[in-house]
This record gives C-alpha cells, structure tokens and sequence, in this order.
C-alpha cells in the first residue's frame, strides 16, 4: 500500500524544495518524491496524510550515547522530585541506578528524541539496557562525529548544525531510501530553513521512522 504524506513544503536536502510537495511511502522506503497533485495521479489509490508546515528528512543526532548513557530522564511519576528535564553530572552521580533503571530511562530519551524529528542517533551504546531500548525503537544508528559537537541537546534546528538543513539530516528524501521523515510547523514561506532554525526542532508536528507513524503532536 502506498501512502502518500503531503506538506505545505517539502525540502529533499538533494534536490529543489516542493511547494504542496509529497513523499510516496510503500513496505517502509520511499518510492517517490514530487508535486502532490503528481503523485495523487500516479497513486489514485493511496492513502493521504496531510501535514501543515515544512516536510524534511529525519533528523540525525551526534548526541546518542550522552544523551541516552550519560543522563537520567525522569519518569513523569518523579517529575515533582527530580523535575522534567534529563539530569546529569551529580544529580546523576545521586541515583541509585540500576539496568532497570537504565533501560526506562533510554526508552523515554528515545521517545523525547522522535517527538524532537529525530530518526537517526549515534552510538556505539556500551551499556546492554540501552542497547537494547535502542534496538527496540527502530532509529537508525550511526557512528560517532569526528568532532565534539558541542553541548548536547535535543534542539538540532535551533542548533544550526553546519552551515544547511543538510548538516542536521540522515540523508535526503530519495527513492529507495528509508521512510525516515519529519514535519515541522513553521511557515513555509520566505527562508524555509532560517525559520525551522528560528521555530527549532520543538516545532516537530510529526515523525515517520521506516514508514510508521512513530509521533504526532496532539
């Protein structure tokens, strides 16, 4: 089955930006990528989303093992104790932690990263809990920056990693290639790419991981 996932904007990375652009999804690889009303004619039957806002590739994030390895993300049950946001350092150095522990932990940074549009994260992953939380998730993994990347966080866009959106993607939207989108709600008029620099990966309406829908803001 095809589904057809159509945007106000859809930047490939590799090729020229698609106003009511659409990326044809079937068994989890991209089959297409052009004007909606092109692909709706070539797939009568497909099934549509429609997404507002910009279209891009998932993001892929130099941040894996410190992010996921290196801190703590609060259950919600602990929210009023330890807060919200993923605690490190002594804070992290306080808690009794355990594989248990470790692995409820990276499935929430996992869950974090995807509603954030990212699809891609890198490793290696020396602790086996999160090893396998990762496996589990479906996001790609990738080796290591060849330079520090600096503070880690969440934000990619906002970040403004390297000089393009290309700098923060896994890879252009391409047939054959993994299903691995997500959708941004910025306006997609003017400087596509200043305005999700400036609205930030927090903006992220939508992720889509080898073809499943894997987040939807509500």
């Amino acid at each position: 089955m095809i589904v057809l996932h159509r945007a106000d904007l859809v930047l490939p990375v590799a090729a020229p930006p698609l106003a009511d652009g659409a990326v044809a999804v079937r068994d989890g690889r991209i089959a297409a990528v052009g004007p909606y009303r092109e692909l709706a004619a070539a797939h009568p039957a497909a099934r549509v989303r429609a997404w507002g806002g910009v279209l891009t590739p998932g993001l892929r994030t130099p941040y894996g093992r410190p992010l996921l390895e290196h801190a703590y993300h609060p259950d919600p049950r602990e929210a009023e104790e330890l807060g919200t946001e993923p605690l490190t350092g002594p804070a992290l150095a306080a808690l009794a932690m355990d594989d248990t522990r470790w692995g409820a932990s990276a499935r929430r940074g996992l869950q974090r990263m995807l509603a954030h549009g990212t699809t891609a994260l890198s490793g290696p992953f020396e602790r086996a809990p999160v090893r396998t939380a990762v496996a589990r998730s479906g996001l790609a993994v990738v080796p290591p920056p060849a330079t520090d990347p600096g503070e880690p966080g969440f934000d990619l866009l906002r970040a403004g990693l390297g000089t393009g959106l290309e700098a923060a993607v896994h890879g252009p939207l391409a047939p054959g290639a993994r299903a691995d989108l997500a959708v941004f709600a910025v306006d997609p008029d003017g400087d596509p790419e200043a305005a999700l620099r400036r609205r930030g990966a927090g903006g992220c309406i939508a992720t889509v991981l080898a073809g499943r829908l894997v987040h939807r803001r509500r």
